[in-house]
């Protein structure tokens, strides 16, 4: 996975990119994770689709949902309205995380705060145990940090980005 550039980027931006990379470096068998606002907007992500070209010509296979971020953004946002959802019409309380298990992979998705997301895809062998603690202790560290200004500021970079690496395919 790549961590993405995060020059020009507040102390708190450049915070939250290190907590997702240091996640990502932590967890054995990871395959993508990203953070996704309220309203299902990518903020943040490992992004393995970043390179799926190069990873392509190389024969290796894309991992995660198709390989891309946004897919596991729109996955992720929404099991949480999903299960927000549910929450309500069973009158349990707000939700705090849910895990989907696959034959070829797990799914989990834990709230940050104010409707943010945090959604990672794990691999078949990954330890469902290590991954929910390293994901609250994560979602422990970003919650107050994740402001709607530091909301806005991740989603335009992701945008520059995105801009930046549909210019260098052309």
């Amino acid at each position: 996975m790549t961590a993405p550039s995060t020059f020009g980027l507040s102390s708190e931006a450049r915070n939250l990119h290190w907590l997702l990379t240091n996640l990502v470096e932590e967890v054995p068998g990871l395959l993508s994770v990203a953070v996704v606002s309220s309203d299902g907007l990518l903020l943040l992500s490992s992004d393995p689709g970043r390179h799926a070209e190069a990873r392509e010509a190389q024969g290796e296979r894309p991992q995660g949902p198709r390989g891309s971020a946004a897919d596991l953004a729109t996955i992720v946002s929404g099991i949480g309205s999903l299960t927000i959802g549910a929450a309500k019409l069973m009158e349990f309380g707000g939700v705090k995380q849910t895990m989907v298990a696959m034959d070829e992979g797990s799914l989990f998705v834990m709230s940050i705060s104010d409707g943010s997301l945090l959604g990672v895809h794990g691999s078949p062998d990954c330890d469902m145990s290590v991954v929910a603690y390293h994901m609250a202790l994560f979602v422990g560290r970003a919650g107050h940090v994740l402001t709607p200004e530091l909301r806005s500021e991740l989603r335009k970079s992701l945008e520059a980005e995105e801009i930046e690496a549909a210019g260098s395919r052309r």
